[in-house]
């Protein structure tokens, strides 16, 4: 995956009067994913860590086709429901309920059955009367609640899961975790991106780990895991556990 820009470390003035001449633009390549290929069979929790830049996000986006490669192609086989991030596909002006209604429908959904759903998702996001108003009056732990309960409750075949429950308190996320282990002894398939591999060893049977948008390792969550530690020169203690 390739982005493209103009963005320039050191424009000059008569650089760009000498392109604007010529008709030209400074385009400056990133290579966000290099060379990734693997495959992710049904029952596999996997987990995706790496530091900042890697290319996880973009990983994830491109497996729930947000974005299109730019060579390659990914095989997808069965629903994804996607949690990218805090509020992606939202509306803000309009209320939690109506989101969900938009949420279910775009998954594919009948109205009948979206209707069946939403007292299953307010209940599970706990998040009382604010589900009847505007989303921009949410916090951004409300927001993460709301997202990952719609995504979970949408049947999904496949889970992708960005970073989003970082806001989340200590309750919701243990609530979340079962919510993710239920749905994973239904034979279905979870993408975790975090920077936390407490969260990565409890949850995933798998992990894969990004640098520079390469794939640096894949094995179980306990030996990618070190290995990452060690590479960034920090010991496995309570903290790094949690955020690293």
């Amino acid at each position: 995956m390739t982005y493209r820009t103009t963005f320039e470390k050191t424009p000059t003035f008569k650089d760009a009067i000498v392109r604007f001449g010529r008709g030209e633009r400074a385009v400056h390549e990133i290579q966000a994913l290099k060379n990734i290929s693997f495959d992710v069979p049904h029952g596999t929790a996997l987990g995706i860590i790496g530091s900042n830049g890697a290319g996880k996000s973009t990983l994830v986006r491109t497996l729930g086709g947000v974005l299109t490669p730019t060579s390659g192609r990914i095989e997808v086989r069965g629903r994804i429901s996607a949690m990218l991030a805090l509020g992606v596909g939202f509306n803000a002006n309009l209320s939690g309920r109506e989101n969900v209604v938009l949420g279910g429908l775009a998954a594919g959904l009948t109205r009948k059955q979206v209707q069946e759903r939403a007292d299953m998702i307010a209940d599970f996001a706990e998040i009382g009367e604010f589900m009847d108003l505007p989303m921009r009056v949410y916090s951004s732990g409300m927001y993460s609640r709301l997202a990952f309960a719609v995504s979970v409750h949408m049947d999904p075949d496949i889970l992708l899961i960005d970073e989003a429950l970082s806001t989340g308190d200590a309750h919701f996320k243990h609530k979340a975790a079962e919510k993710m282990a239920e749905l994973m002894k239904s034979a279905r398939a979870m993408f975790l991106v975090s920077h936390s591999m407490a969260s990565i060893r409890e949850l995933c049977n798998r992990a894969i780990w990004l640098h520079k948008g390469k794939l640096m390792m894949d094995g179980t969550p306990n030996e990618v895991t070190h290995a990452y530690a060690t590479f960034v020169k920090v010991g496995e203690d309570a903290f790094t556990m949690d955020d690293l």
